[in-house]
């Protein structure tokens, strides 16, 4: 298959997936909406700057700014970027003419999705006529808050949203949630839909339990900084855990230098039990789930998100945010436990409850290792993600 792919090429996540086609043996070419740089060769990338992702030369992933630079740099793109989307889809527009693809696919709504569905218009090739003229296939794949945080942020990135639903020839979400919510942003339910983790899924040979389980309290947030992540609540949890457990340690990636960390840990006087870590590489992501015995994702956005099937394949107890598309994986006190993200209170008393509960934590630990066998191995999922990509070029 000749295969575009309209991603931000610094994601791991897009990444993952798209090595897979790669390896394969097929024609892959890459709009990337930031400057990056592969580890693996393809015919050709090409930078194409939207909402103003070219102002700054970076090729650090995504998510390593600080805090405060994350939150107003979500408002000016969601207010303003939708104005740069033109330039940009005229731009990708002369990509595809020359490229010609079998197959577009545009790995997020904002503002892959969205430059990619206006680069391509409505313009619909009739079955007999194929082969004369190119009719490019759009696949659109919604990744966690889309829907939920974007979409509705302001009136732009409502009416590009609709316009980006109406016009994919298909649709790849990572949780069924986001599935339904396609059909009410314009997703015209006759069309394909497929349901994968949206970086392809767990490599088991990487994201493995550790030889024994970790027996002390330690507990592991992922998440970084974001601005759907509620790590204020999270850290205001913290003392409240060390009252019962003074042994507790936690431990967070991707805020090593962050002021806000910094500070909250000072003003709460609980920087015995946090240790800080940078931005981890994915590579060596799978070494510090086994380190921790409980996974948090305090969350108030979310689809189904990459670090909270890692973890559970490391063994990692997972106690995350109550929303519907975790729900699609955990299911209280059976695999894991879920909180109220906006109540510190909620959060401690269920990491109090999963250091606590050591039946518990052993049930899900062997639930968690036929869940992700069952429905996030990387090899099967991707399996059927070219059966999908066949599907909708056919289509």
């Amino acid at each position: 298959m000749k295969i575009l792919f309209v991603v931000d090429a610094r994601s791991p996540i897009a990444l993952n997936w798209i090595r897979h086609f790669v390896e394969r043996g097929d024609e892959i070419y890459i709009a990337s909406t930031f400057a990056a740089s592969l580890d693996f060769s393809i015919k050709r990338i090409e930078t194409i700057p939207v909402a103003f992702s070219g102002l700054k030369k970076t090729t650090q992933r995504p998510g390593a700014a600080s805090a405060r630079t994350l939150g107003l740099r979500t408002v000016i793109r969601q207010w303003l970027g939708p104005l740069t989307i033109p330039r940009a889809a005229k731009q990708l527009r002369a990509f595809i003419e020359e490229v010609q693809p079998d197959l577009i696919h545009a790995m997020r709504i904002p503002y892959e999705g969205m430059i990619a569905a206006n680069a391509i218009g409505g313009r619909v090739v009739p079955r007999d006529l194929r082969g004369t003229y190119r009719d490019h296939r759009l696949l659109v794949s919604t990744w966690g808050n889309d829907f939920t945080l974007h979409a509705p942020s302001s009136p732009l990135m409502r009416q590009y949203t609709r316009q980006t639903m109406q016009r994919a020839d298909a649709v790849h979400s990572d949780c069924h949630r986001d599935v339904r919510l396609a059909h009410e942003w314009g997703f015209d339910s006759a069309k394909p839909s497929l349901v994968a983790p949206g970086n392809g899924g767990i490599h088991a040979d990487i994201f493995y339990p550790p030889a024994k389980p970790i027996q002390e309290p330690i507990i592991l947030n992922p998440r970084g900084f974001r601005p759907y992540v509620r790590n204020d609540m999270f850290f205001k949890a913290i003392p409240l855990v060390l009252a019962k457990h003074p042994n507790a340690k936690f431990i967070c990636t991707g805020m090593a230098g962050e002021q806000e960390a910094i500070q909250r840990i000072r003003e709460l006087n609980v920087g015995q039990a946090v240790e800080l870590l940078d931005l981890v590489p994915q590579h060596q992501m799978a070494d510090v789930y086994r380190r921790a015995q409980i996974l948090v994702s305090p969350s108030i956005h979310d689809g189904t998100p990459n670090t909270l099937l890692e973890g559970m394949a490391c063994g990692c107890f997972p106690v995350a945010g109550d929303l519907e598309s975790i729900r699609e994986w955990i299911t209280p006190n059976e695999n894991g436990l879920l909180c109220d993200p906006n109540d510190s209170q909620s959060i401690a008393s269920a990491l109090i409850e999963a250091i606590e509960n050591k039946i518990l934590r052993e049930k899900s630990a062997r639930l968690n290792r036929d869940v992700i066998s069952m429905r996030a191995e990387y090899g099967n999922n991707m399996r059927n993600a070219e059966g999908f990509y066949k599907r909708v070029i056919d289509n």
